[in-house]
């Protein structure tokens, strides 16, 4: 396995950054974030988040060490070892304005993808249909653990909404990079005519599927 301590890429950085949101909170517009940023990014592991279920660290300490940026699954589950593991770390917590938003997102995607092992482990159900009570329970436990467990610490956590208007100057303060002269990548992009009656129609379909779940 390649050092990437050894890097100079990563010498310039002296840090991992990561993402430790629940899925659904966002995770992809930091990602797109860090990587302008020149952060290499990994992408959610279903393996990883199986070592996660087993108990088993070793696996995922070995695969931290050829990335510098992090989100998604299993990250949000192992914050405090990495942060042991790796002292000069910086921790992202990315949510939604509320839980209501968040879990109308997660149904909403559960719809589109169906049952997946990442659910399962991650939440202990793999679609979260007429088990909002509980789902919701998980996400506000998450993150009030993780603002206790980071509180005084504002050198090494940051926590940031992208609907409430968080951006390029709250993650490049943080990280200590200059603001980068592009649109930040909270996309959200004009459409068509025939996109706006899709949109509407895929809408429409929805609201029958909650209805029905």
């Amino acid at each position: 396995m390649v050092d990437l301590k050894k890097d100079s890429h990563i010498q310039v950085k002296d840090r991992k950054v990561f993402g430790i949101g629940m899925n659904k909170t966002g995770t992809t517009t930091l990602k797109v974030c860090l990587e302008q940023l020149g952060y290499t990014v990994c992408s959610p592991d279903l393996e990883l988040l199986r070592c996660v279920d087993r108990g088993e660290l070793g696996p995922i300490f070995e695969f931290a060490e050829n990335y510098d940026g992090f989100q998604d699954w299993p990250w949000p589950l192992v914050y405090k070892e990495m942060d042991r593991r790796y002292e000069n770390s910086k921790f992202v917590l990315t949510r939604r304005k509320n839980s209501d938003v968040w879990f109308k997102r997660l149904k909403k995607h559960s719809i589109k993808k169906g049952p997946t092992e990442y659910r399962k482990i991650a939440y202990g159900y793999e679609m979260p249909a007429r088990k909002k009570p509980h789902h919701v329970n998980v996400y506000e436990e998450h993150s009030e653990e993780v603002r206790a467990y980071f509180a005084g610490r504002e050198e090494d956590f940051l926590e940031v909404c992208w609907e409430e208007g968080d951006g390029w100057e709250e993650i490049c303060g943080f990280l200590g990079h200059d603001v980068p002269e592009v649109v930040f990548p909270h996309r959200k992009k004009s459409l068509s005519r025939a996109h706006l009656i899709l949109k509407y129609m895929k809408r429409s379909v929805g609201n029958v599927m909650d209805r029905i779940l």
